[in-house]
């Protein structure tokens, strides 16, 4: 077993020292930033730190020694998600990531308290900028090498391309009475969510480190059926599980008829009144928690559920298996099969 809470506590020291250093040089421009300065530090506080541990066991693959440069260009990876889930939350107006107020809902909670006038989502939309700004500059300063770090170029205008085209991808797909295919669910799944958490950190772990064309393209392999699992994971618990354990709501993808790979297979299924009961409520704006319960009675019903659990487990299978396709150092295969692991039973 890998110590993964150690490594956790050494991409907080990064994330926190940086949020130290924020809030000295904002509040040295004026005093009225301090709600950023306060609202950055809570979006780095708390997570899985996932996408760091891809990018340094990418590097450890690669035959490289542990180190404290590539331990802070892992917490760029941190960086870059934070400010994935500040825009995502915007889109979706979720209220609640964590058990803990996303950063549009705490803006309006403090102008409800006084700060009238101020406009939420505009203000998490610029803290949302700024965290993705701070990547490149936690990135570029780690210490690494320069010619190391001049080989990940094209791969980091690669992660962010993807990252947006499976964010705007589904935006375009999330409309009430369109029926989601489980193609396309997954299309949205493997940009969104496969490409920039699990593939990208491993790729730009590997560069960094000098790695070849063979584990890269193992990585690709291992990367985006992981990333699928991840996903079709956090979409079960966006909808079956429990907010007391997950910390987000379990109705609002069906209010905002996300366009899931599991909504998709519950629409291919139904038929009569359950596909009328499913075109009736999901995508409600105005939708309950009884009614919720009725459209989750049916994705057990007609089999949908346990699909997206095959599925997932099928993902997770295929994945491990691409790690023995190429060499590489037996802690980085051991730590990447645990990782897997998670996909099984956690949320993003």
């Amino acid at each position: 077993m890998h110590d993964h809470t150690g490594f956790r506590e050494r991409i907080d020291r990064v994330l926190f020292r940086l949020a130290d250093e924020e809030e000295r040089e904002l509040l040295a421009l004026h005093s009225e930033l301090s709600p950023l300065s306060e609202q950055l530090r809570r979006s780095l506080a708390g997570g899985k730190r996932l996408r760091a541990a891809y990018l340094y066991w990418g590097w450890r693959a690669a035959g490289q020694p542990d180190c404290e440069g590539v331990i802070r260009a892992a917490a760029a990876m941190e960086l870059v998600h934070a400010a994935a889930c500040t825009h995502d939350d915007i889109i979706d107006d979720s209220r609640m990531r964590h058990g803990r107020p996303t950063a549009h809902a705490a803006f309006a909670a403090r102008a409800a308290r006084g700060a009238a006038g101020q406009r939420s989502g505009a203000l998490a939309m610029i803290l949302g900028d700024l965290l993705m700004g701070y990547a490149g500059y936690v990135f570029s300063s780690c210490g690494l090498p320069g010619a190391y770090l001049a080989r990940t170029v094209p791969l980091w205008a690669t992660l962010l391309r993807e990252t947006m085209a499976g964010e705007f991808l589904e935006v375009l797909r999330t409309r009430a009475g369109q029926v989601p295919q489980v193609a396309e669910s997954l299309e949205v799944a493997r940009f969104k969510t496969a490409k920039y958490t699990v593939e990208r950190p491993l790729h730009l772990g590997a560069t960094l480190g000098g790695g070849s064309r063979a584990l890269l393209d193992a990585f690709t392999a291992y990367g985006l059926p992981l990333g699928e699992a991840f996903q079709l994971r956090d979409d079960l618990l966006g909808t079956f599980g429990d907010p007391a354990r997950t910390g987000k709501s379990n109705v609002d993808d069906l209010r905002d008829g996300k366009p899931t790979a599991l909504l998709a297979l519950t629409a291919a299924a139904a038929r009569g009144a359950d596909r009328r009961l499913l075109a009736e409520l999901v995508g409600r704006p105005g939708l309950d928690g009884e009614e919720a319960s009725a459209v989750r009675a049916l994705m057990e019903r007609c089999g949908a559920r346990q699909q997206v659990e095959d599925m997932i487990r099928e993902r997770i299978a295929r994945a491990t298996g691409a790690l023995d396709l190429v060499p590489m150092p037996a802690e980085a295969r051991s730590a990447l099969r645990e990782l897997a692991g998670t996909a099984a039973e956690r949320s993003l």
